[in-house]
């Protein structure tokens, strides 16, 4: 039998879109992978139908490398709704309790203070996070609360931008795993007046450059400019994408001569000299620089397959 037919384009790399309010990070990831006619897609770090901003979408082979954001740090703009609190902690759900807002200035800063640096935070229910293999939220959407540990987090840097009536607006640069949602629910039980999100932006993902996101309504554009002309939306899509290996640009790299570089791609470990002693790496051809995947240096020392490119003939 011959191999399978594959639907779509084998086109490969990372998109940074600008995710509208309103719709899931599925949602707007099905619609590119649809725009760009590629054959796999994934997301990494979903955002709340409320939230806008920085959604790297990764398109055929950069998938496998995704997983590598999910340790990024982040950096987000929120404005809080004081004296409200809801049962999701943001403007999408139900008002439970609302209450005055009596602090000062003084108070506030004090409060804030308290979130920066390395703090514990109990997940919201409203997570994707699983308890006994399902999600939290599917619990919570059934008025049912289970019990969550307390998760270690990072706030490296919380600035304060204005507060203006009962709006307060925060910057916040944070670890993995930090639920903005819980930051502001805190801070509003801390504050004695309730709190929750009313809008919610990620301007940044590791390192990826913020002026390299695109919104989808100018994706849907280039696309229909290119039907209506007759030509390929191709050559307007694809110079967008940032190469496959930029979600693992935080771990160091290992260039491989080209006799290693094959065993390598069929997966054996190889002998290189001056690789790390530990740990993960982004492995590179030596002579064409071609990004390879990525492995784990092995006990022996030797540069071991973790996960590796396909390329797939035309």
């Amino acid at each position: 039998m011959g191999r399978p037919r594959r639907r779509g384009r084998d086109i490969h790399g990372v998109l940074l879109l600008d995710k509208p309010q309103g719709m899931s990070s599925n949602d707007v990831l099905q619609k590119v992978k649809r725009l760009y006619n590629a054959n796999k897609a994934g997301h990494t770090g979903a955002l709340d139908p409320l939230a806008t901003g920085m959604l790297p979408i990764c398109l055929g082979e950069a998938t496998k490398f995704s997983q590598y954001l999910l340790d990024a740090d982040k950096r987000y703009r929120v404005i809080a709704r004081l004296g409200q609190r809801t049962d999701t902690s943001d403007a999408d759900g139900n008002i439970v309790e609302e209450r005055q807002i009596q602090f000062t200035q003084q108070q506030l800063e004090q409060a804030l203070e308290h979130f920066r640096g390395d703090t514990q935070q109990v997940p919201t229910m409203f997570s994707a996070l699983k308890y006994q293999g399902r999600p939290l939220y599917e619990y919570a959407r059934q008025g049912i609360t289970v019990p969550r540990e307390a998760r270690p987090i990072t706030v490296y840097e919380l600035l304060f931008i204005r507060w203006e009536g009962d709006e307060l607006e925060l910057e916040i640069h944070c670890s993995k795993g930090t639920y903005i949602r819980t930051i502001i629910d805190d801070l509003g039980e801390r504050l004695g007046c309730g709190a929750h999100v009313s809008m919610l932006r990620r301007l940044q993902v590791d390192r990826y450059p913020a002026e390299k996101m695109v919104t989808l309504a100018q994706l849907q554009q280039w696309v229909a400019d290119a039907d209506a002309a007759g030509t390929s939306a191709a050559e307007q899509l694809d110079p967008l994408l940032l190469p496959m290996d930029t979600p693992a640009a935080a771990y160091p790299t290992v260039s491989l001569p080209q006799v290693s570089s094959h065993w390598f791609t069929l997966g054996q470990a190889v002998q290189v000299a001056g690789a790390p002693s530990k740990g993960l790496v982004r492995v590179y051809e030596m002579d064409t620089d071609k990004f390879l995947g990525m492995a784990q240096i092995d006990d022996q020392g030797r540069v071991a397959p973790k996960r590796l490119v396909v390329e797939f003939p035309l």
